[in-house]
């Protein structure tokens, strides 16, 4: 008799085919990365979770990522209190690098601010939908173990990125390693917050301006 797939497994199913289709996209086409972030992302990350949701658990996109529109704003305010603690650490570190603090070696301009958010936004969504709103809860689900679906999830998250590191020339050396730690934890502890609160809003926020201080100050 055929073996019955679980929910968990048939999860862990379409992550894999989405790893698969991300890691030949990013090894094969070299497109800007305001098209791997604003157009290729969604369709590969967002498009089959948003399927899947409605055809296999027959659930409404929103609430089965919890997602919550209600505490955008109470999310914000916190989002940016840890992202004024990014930006503290980024100009402690250039302070020790340098021996003296740095703001920017040159000031960025408006434009380019607004653009590096809008690119940072965009990948907090799309990396969050799939990593936590997806396939950490339905980790959750089945364990109901808020220590091991945030390990296992995080170890998904970290090869989700390997495409993307490996294929980036600017990252070698040291700098790799350092990016490959920080993943992980930086998915750890947007896992814990996201299955304490049940909301994916607050880890899209810590994640974009995550993203951002990396760009901007460091």
């Amino acid at each position: 008799m055929k073996k019955k797939v679980s929910p968990t497994q048939k999860a862990l199913n379409l992550w894999a085919v989405i790893l698969i289709v991300w890691s030949v996209y990013r090894v094969n086409l070299r497109m800007p990365e305001w098209f791997d972030e604003l157009v290729a992302k969604p369709l590969v990350f967002i498009v089959p979770v948003y399927y899947y949701l409605k055809t296999v658990d027959k659930k409404n996109f929103f609430p089965a990522l919890f997602l919550k529109p209600r505490m955008i704003l109470k999310d914000l305010l916190f989002g940016l209190m840890i992202g004024a603690v990014f930006i503290a650490s980024a100009l402690l570190a250039n302070y020790f690098r340098f021996k003296k603090l740095i703001f920017f070696s040159q000031p960025p301009a408006l434009n380019y601010v607004l653009w590096v958010s809008l690119l940072a936004l965009a990948t907090g969504i799309s990396e969050e939908i799939l990593s936590r709103g997806f396939i950490l809860k339905k980790l959750y689900e089945d364990s109901h173990n808020i220590y091991t679906a945030s390990f296992f999830a995080s170890i998904l998250f970290f090869f989700l990125h390997v495409p993307i590191l490996f294929t980036n020339i600017h990252i070698t050396g040291n700098l790799l390693l350092i990016f490959m730690l920080t993943d992980m934890i930086l998915s750890l502890v947007l896992s814990f917050i996201f299955l304490t609160r049940q909301s994916l809003t607050l880890p899209i926020i810590i994640h974009a301006l995550y993203n951002i201080v990396l760009t901007l100050f460091v």
